[in-house]
């Protein structure tokens, strides 16, 4: 049986959800539907669906063999685009992921510029502030905002973001102001449910590396929120400066413990580990190291 007939097939059956709708969209019958998908599973040694008489779903490994069947079926239409455009501009599908914040405030306006710069090029972006695994869930690229990313990963750096301490003015007047880490024992924390350190904050200042265990009344998995939060007066967070340059500039916010740094990110573009990377991808994360050369989210 020829791999790419099996690799057609199975992604008929598992789209579609059943192999009648497969066989008519393959113009061929049921019967060798079911056959071919009953010998790539023999031939896999592991079961890729589940049947019943109401409903077919894809098992664990179905999932995971779906999205790389996919994978190969971009690379092959990419491989098509190229020679018959006669040329090796970008072309095809990029999944890219994301953050949530920072692919709201800072990557809308850049998609719309890349598609007009590679106009082969097709765009499906996911924004998540889970870190996702690119290789088994199918991304082509993703943005990383770390101090470093994964080793087993590719990665190009594209800017840098300092970590400020900051709370609103009307919360400080009606909590005075933190002059050193250990007072923020004393205040309301908004934190932050994907950080590495949760309630313990880490600081480097006069006298060295200090850590403090804070009282957080208010976590979320998003950084918009915590932000909103103090921005009502709720408390202190602590957050990148590309989501607090705006409000640290007109005074809705105030950074706190000048003295005390909290350490800074990079915002990275990865990439799986791959010998041949595909001109999709390579121009993409050109434009995004250009785009974002010299960026500059800090007060002056």
């Amino acid at each position: 049986m020829n791999k790419l007939r099996e690799i057609e097939c199975f992604i008929a059956v598992a789209e579609l959800g059943s192999f009648v709708k497969a066989a008519d969209t393959l113009q061929v019958s049921k019967a060798a539907v079911s056959r071919t998908i009953l010998e790539l599973e023999a031939r896999l040694g592991t079961r890729l669906m589940q049947r019943t008489t109401r409903r077919l779903s894809l098992t664990e490994a179905g999932v995971v063999y779906l999205e790389r069947c996919k994978q190969i079926v971009t690379a092959l239409e990419d491989a098509d685009q190229v020679i018959s455009a006669g040329n090796t501009d970008p072309t095809g599908l990029l999944r890219i992921n994301a953050p949530q914040t920072f692919g709201v405030l800072h990557m809308t306006r850049v998609w719309p510029c890349l598609l007009r710069r590679f106009p082969g090029i097709k765009l499906d972006i996911t924004l998540s502030d889970r870190i996702v695994d690119i290789v088994e869930e199918g991304y082509d690229l993703a943005i990383r905002i770390a101090q470093l990313p994964n080793s087993s990963l590719i990665y190009r750096k594209l800017a840098t973001t300092r970590i400020v301490v900051c709370a609103a003015p009307a919360y400080l007047e009606r909590h005075g102001t933190p002059r050193h880490p250990h007072d923020l024992k004393d205040h309301t924390v908004l934190g932050y449910s994907y950080a590495a350190d949760k309630d313990e904050w880490h600081f480097n200042g006069p006298n060295g590396a200090l850590s403090v265990k804070t009282n957080v009344r208010m976590q979320a998995n998003n950084g918009d929120t915590c932000v909103a939060a103090a921005l009502s007066g709720i408390g202190i967070t602590r957050q990148p400066t590309f989501m607090l340059s705006e409000h640290l500039r007109n005074g809705k916010l105030v950074p706190l413990l000048p003295e005390f740094s909290s350490g800074e990110l990079g915002i990275y573009a990865v990439y799986p580990s791959r010998t041949h990377l595909p001109a999709k991808v390579r121009a993409t994360i050109d434009f995004l190291v250009q785009t974002f050369e010299g960026v500059q989210w800090d007060l002056d």
